[in-house]
């Protein structure tokens, strides 16, 4: 009796645990080393997507706990028939200089279990099979399609160039934190953007605990018809916002900046933005009965 009372008991125990283990999971809030990669656990806003914590179309957009080498990395929401990311957020402490040999990755979770086995809830490197529910390397080497662009590349959301280590940094090259992105673009002006926002989290954004520390949030806006390959959304929009607390002025800041998917020339910047500005803009694309688009909690200032 007592053997059936104790395994009982670790049933019960085991059942009260956090889904350490869950890589897509329901709500970011469902790990906690997840729910860390947003300011005061909060997530964006995004009306008919995600609003309060809560997506609203489960079926089609999925929440993943970016997991490599057993650490969580970082948050992405996922937009499965798109096959591209919505956002990507991450915690900017520092970076690393280099950059690893391209190991593209993929997220098993997303894709449907074969009989008796159990997908894992780490990234893992591709197979040589076509992934349903998410890009793949043969959509942006291999396309097939007359009419795709043949000048996009891989541009990350979370870029290799802000993470703190090596591992992070191999973290990023999942597909699933990958849109397809206009080279002139992703090697021009949202490139110089990638470094001088950098620059700018490691002067500005230094905490009372004189350690750095910034939110950042990073989405794509799809377009309405252009694909790679016939199955990965070409977004019109790119965008980025950051939040810190800045002990030497001892308050909050924020900045944002984004660009068009588009053909540019040499020497095209992107100016910073207020996050109230970037809401704005965001509300035109993103339009539901939940309420109006907010990237970070009230503490972030919008304005100047």
């Amino acid at each position: 009796m007592m053997e059936v009372l104790n395994h009982l008991s670790t049933l019960l125990l085991l059942s009260l645990l956090p889904p350490a283990l869950s890589h897509v999971v329901k709500k970011f809030s469902d790990v906690t080393d997840c729910e860390k990669f947003f300011l005061e656990g909060t997530t964006p806003n995004l009306p008919g997507i995600l609003y309060d914590g809560i997506v609203k179309d489960q079926n089609r957009y999925k929440p993943i706990c970016q997991k490599y080498n057993s650490i969580y990395r970082f948050a992405t929401l996922y937009d499965t028939t798109n096959r591209i990311p919505v956002f990507s957020a991450y915690t900017f402490t520092g970076y690393t200089t280099g950059r690893p040999d391209d190991p593209w990755m993929i997220e098993p979770q997303l894709e449907e279990e074969k009989e008796g086995e159990k997908n894992s809830p780490e990234m893992q490197r591709m197979e040589r099979v076509q992934y349903k529910n998410q890009a793949e390397n043969n959509d942006y080497g291999q396309s097939k399609n007359p009419t795709d662009y043949k000048d996009v590349s891989r541009g990350h959301l979370f870029p290799s160039s802000h993470a703190h280590d090596l591992e992070t940094q191999e973290s990023t090259f999942t597909l699933t934190n990958i849109v397809p992105q206009v080279v002139s673009f992703n090697g021009g002006s949202w490139n110089d953007m990638e470094e001088n926002v950098r620059e700018k989290l490691m002067k500005d954004c230094i905490n009372n605990n004189r350690k750095i520390e910034a939110y950042v949030v990073t989405g794509a806006v799809p377009s309405a018809k252009k694909t790679l390959n016939n199955r990965v959304n070409i977004p019109d929009l790119m965008w980025t916002a950051f939040c810190c607390y800045n002990r030497e002025k001892k308050g909050w800041m924020a900045e944002a900046h984004w660009g068009w998917n588009k053909k540019e020339d040499v020497g095209e910047t992107l100016n910073p933005e207020t996050l109230g500005k970037l809401e704005e803009m965001l509300n035109k694309h993103h339009q539901g009965k939940d309420g109006p688009v907010k990237v970070f909690p009230k503490k972030c200032p919008r304005g100047p």
